[in-house]
Formats: structure tokens, C-alpha cells, sequence
């Protein structure tokens, strides 16, 4: 049996330590689990006393340890990168490998990646008695709160390996979500950087030909050729003023919504934008259900799932209005009556989680819910790649006929003028 000294917290988020009794540390997370204890720290007493003992080591494993103290944490990763790392573990824990060798699998990669270093500062810091999900939280920023909370809860039910797979699944299917959210906005806004582009030429070079061409003949302009060249000179002596204009003041907007305040109001204003609003609102209810359907089936209890779930909310209106649903359930009000009774979720979504509550099964139909709801992103943004680029082109169509039939009236008349001149 050997002793543990263990630092975490109790099941109303008190801070617990103490020390156990256990024949292995795979028991002592059991004992914690029983007792209702999320272990922070678990750390043998007798790899405490070696700590400050000095081992001989061989040149080889000096070498090794010469080559992990290089690795430091804080190490930057895309969500490729942490699907990578994910998905690899986890095909290593269930193949039955336990959590340093599969480490140590990864940490020798032969190519050079931000995943290799990850593994190599876990190894060693798992190797000196931190818990896999503390350990986490150091190697990288990246892995975020509910990643580590939910390897924490992973370590503490032995089910590490279905845990990592489930996130895996979990992370992929939002970084597609992502994807097509930001394809439905791309295409339209290069859309109108290409007419803004096109404007501009027209304004800087065709309109001061045509107003040569005129001083020349000395006939009289048509109205819409007046008017043409008279936005080209607006265009020419206000341009550079008004384009600064525009960069300080969004700038300054940019400046505001970082603040709390500013960022809370336009977290909220974004979602009352036609067409993109509604987009917006289907992504936060499809991460919503998706990411509880994960915590509830990986076994974390409704309260601390929803807790974690607002902490993982990036819109401050959304995060707020899932903190408030948080505050209904702990005082022991139902999901459904709780959601009910902040608004904006919708009444299909309510009666859909009003089911699972009343089955038992709240995990999964969740899942199902959050499936929906991806349907439903498809479908809107299906309709704003076929609605909004379709008013862009129609707008710079009229734009650009517009400004032709000026120029061309503008042509005869100049031609008219020559002819009469001779």
C-alpha cells in the first residue's frame, strides 16, 4: 500500500487535501471519486521523498532528461492539431496501452510538430506525479477548461479512453460547424470587395477621361454624365479624408466591442442582423447541445455540465443566458423550466429536452437535438450563398449599368459635338 497526498475539490467546489491509503493510484482515484473529491493534484508520498533523492543515471537516460527539459509548456496548437493529438491518444489507450507509453509513442514522432512537444512535456510532467488533466492546462492554453475538465472527469471514472474518442468526434464536428459558418460569410464579403474594387477604377480612371473628353469638344454634358463626373470629384477630393475616416471609426468600434460592455452589446446586436442573426443563433444551439451531450454521456452531473458549457460559450448574450439557466437548475428548477424561463430558446428545442428528462436519457437526446440543429445550419447557409451573393451581383449589376448608360450618353453627346463642330 502506499500513501497519496491529494489537493482538489469537493462536490460544492470547496478546496479538499489530504492523503490516502491505496495500492495504486488507479484505486486512489477511485477512493476520490467515491468520496465526491475532483482531484487537482495526486502525488505519491514516496515519489515526494525522491524527489530530492539523486538516482545515478546512465549517459542515455541523462541524455533524455537533458532533451525533456527543453520542452517547456504553454505550447500554441490549432484545433487540427489537438483533434490530431486526441484522436491518436485515444487510439492508443484503447488499444490498451496505459498513459505514458502511449506519450512516449507520440513523443517520438519523427516529424517535427507542436503535438510531439505537447507529448514530451505531459510525459514528463505525468512522470512527476500531475495529473493527466492538471498537466493539460500547463502544456497548452489551447486545450481550454472543458477539455482538461472533461479529462479530469475521464481520469476520476477510469474511462479515459471512450472519453478522449467522444471529444474527438466532439471537436471535429465544431470545427466543421465553424468551416461552414465562415464559408457562408466569405463568399459574400469578397463579393463586395471585388465591386468596391471595380468602383473605384470607374472613379479614378474612366470618369477623369470622360471629363477630358468633354473639356475638349466643349459640348454641354447630359445630366446623368454630370452627375457621374460629379461623384468622381467627390470621389477625388474627399477620398483619402474619408477613407481615414472610416479606418479611425472602425477603429474605434473595434476598440469598443473589446471592452465588456461593448462586447456584450454587440455579441447581442450580431444576432438581430437578417439573415446573419439566425446563423448565428442555430451555431450557438447546436454547440450547446452537442457539448452537453458530450459532458452528460461522459457521466458529469446536469449542474456541473452546465456550468462548464457557459464557461466554453464565446458570446457574452448566449454565455449570460446560459449562466442564468445554471442558477435556475442548482436552485432545482428542471433544464426545460429553466430554460423556459430565461427566453430565446426556442419551444421545438425545449420540448425536445423536456423528453429526454423524462426518459432518462437527456444525454442522447441532446445529441440528436444538436443534430438538428447542424441540418439546420446547412440549410441556412445554403440560403444565404444562394440569396446574398444574388443581391451583390444584382446591386453591382445596377451600379455598373448605371454608370455605363452616363458614359455612353455622355460619348454621344461629346460625338454629337464634334460632328456639329464640322
Amino acid at each position: 500500500m502506499a500513501v497519496f497526498a491529494y489537493q482538489g475539490t469537493g462536490e460544492r467546489g470547496e478546496r479538499r487535501t489530504g492523503e490516502l491509503e491505496a495500492s495504486s493510484r488507479s484505486e486512489a482515484l477511485r477512493r476520490l471519486a467515491l468520496d465526491r473529491i475532483q482531484p487537482i493534484t495526486l502525488v505519491a508520498k514516496a515519489d515526494e521523498v525522491s524527489v530530492g533523492k539523486k538516482s545515478p543515471k546512465t549517459p542515455a537516460e541523462a541524455a533524455i532528461k537533458l532533451r525533456r527539459s527543453t520542452v517547456s509548456g504553454n505550447i500554441r496548437l490549432s484545433s487540427s492539431q489537438i483533434i490530431l493529438f486526441t484522436d491518436e491518444l485515444a487510439d492508443f489507450l484503447h488499444s490498451g496501452l496505459q498513459l505514458e507509453p502511449a506519450l512516449q509513442l507520440m513523443e517520438n514522432r519523427e516529424e517535427r510538430s507542436p503535438v510531439k512537444n505537447v507529448a514530451a512535456y505531459l510525459r514528463e510532467k505525468v512522470r512527476d506525479g500531475t495529473s493527466f488533466s492538471e498537466a493539460l492546462k500547463m502544456a497548452s492554453p489551447d486545450f481550454g477548461e472543458l477539455y482538461c475538465n472533461l479529462v479530469a472527469a475521464g481520469e476520476v471514472s477510469g474511462a479515459l479512453s471512450p472519453l478522449l474518442r467522444r471529444q474527438a468526434l466532439h471537436l471535429v464536428a465544431m470545427q466543421d460547424l465553424r468551416s461552414r459558418v465562415k464559408l457562408a460569410l466569405i463568399y459574400p464579403a469578397a463579393l463586395v470587395l471585388a465591386g468596391t474594387g471595380a468602383m473605384i477604377v470607374f472613379m479614378t480612371v474612366l470618369v477623369p477621361q470622360m471629363t477630358k473628353l468633354f473639356s475638349k469638344t466643349g459640348s454641354e454634358m447630359p445630366l446623368p454624365t454630370r452627375i457621374l463626373v460629379y461623384l468622381g470629384k467627390l470621389f477625388h477630393d474627399y477620398g483619402l479624408p474619408v477613407a481615414v475616416v472610416l479606418a479611425l471609426g472602425v477603429t474605434a468600434f473595434v476598440s469598443y466591442v473589446r471592452q465588456p460592455v461593448g462586447r456584450r452589446w454587440w455579441d447581442e446586436a450580431k444576432l438581430k442582423i437578417p439573415l446573419l442573426g439566425p446563423l448565428l443563433a442555430a451555431s450557438f444551439y447546436a454547440q450547446f447541445c452537442q457539448t452537453m451531450a458530450n459532458l452528460l454521456q461522459n457521466g458529469l452531473p446536469l449542474l456541473n455540465a452546465l456550468k462548464l458549457m457557459s464557461r466554453a460559450t464565446g458570446n457574452v448574450f448566449y454565455h449570460n443566458l446560459v449562466l442564468r439557466v445554471t442558477d435556475l437548475v442548482g436552485e432545482g428548477a428542471s433544464l426545460t423550466r429553466a430554460m423556459k424561463s430565461v427566453g430565446h430558446f426556442p419551444p421545438n428545442l425545449r420540448d425536445l429536452v423536456k423528453v429526454g428528462e423524462q426518459t432518462g436519457d437527456l444525454g442522447s437526446t441532446m445529441e440528436k437535438v444538436g443534430q438538428r440543429y447542424e441540418k439546420v445550419i446547412q440549410q441556412r447557409v445554403d440560403r444565404i450563398m444562394s440569396v446574398v451573393p444574388l443581391i451583390i451581383i444584382a446591386a453591382l449589376g445596377l451600379m455598373v449599368l448605371l454608370i455605363a448608360w452616363s458614359m455612353m450618353s455622355g460619348i454621344f453627346q461629346a460625338m454629337h459635338g464634334l460632328q456639329g463642330r464640322h
